[in-house]
């Protein structure tokens, strides 16, 4: 996994979101509807740094493969990429509001996982408690009543 960069940042920061048509409709199923969710996607990696690694579709949800810069939690990459796309898709389609009766696009909610390469909970946690010197980590002998262990 790639390092990204941000001004005064470096990170590697992965997400699996998943987000559903409302009602689970079968609105994203036409090619042309699908490369216009990629060209929306696309405008949204210019404007606020978030990269959409991969996108795929059911054509009643969506997974996108997303590396984002640590200012955005996972609900405002959520919120941010549906109320944009939503917006964007009943502009260029009127006619899916049919389908959703009206309504919304997107489904309340979403699925949301991180994603690493390979580096586990508990190496990270091995690798923090061995940091510092024998006398640095006599002095942070408290922290030990905080181990989940």
């Amino acid at each position: 996994m790639k390092v990204s960069h941000a001004p005064h940042k470096v990170y590697k920061i992965r997400y699996h979101i998943v987000i559903c048509v409302k009602y689970r409709r079968k609105v994203l199923f036409e090619k042309e509807r699908i490369e216009f969710l990629k060209y929306i996607l696309s405008e949204i990696t210019k404007r606020y740094h978030i990269n959409f690694e991969a996108v795929g579709t059911d054509g009643d949800h969506c997974h996108l493969f997303v590396d984002a810069p640590p200012k955005y939690s996972p609900s405002q990459i959520i919120n941010l990429t549906k109320g944009i796309t939503a917006r964007q898709m009943f502009l260029r389609s009127p006619e899916i509001k049919q389908d959703l009766w009206g309504g919304q696009f997107w489904s309340d909610g979403g699925y949301v996982g991180t994603a690493g390469d390979g580096t586990t909970m508990e190496i990270i946690r091995n690798y923090v408690l061995k940091q510092g010197t024998k006398e640095e980590k006599e002095g942070f002998k408290q922290f030990k009543l905080f181990s989940f262990r």
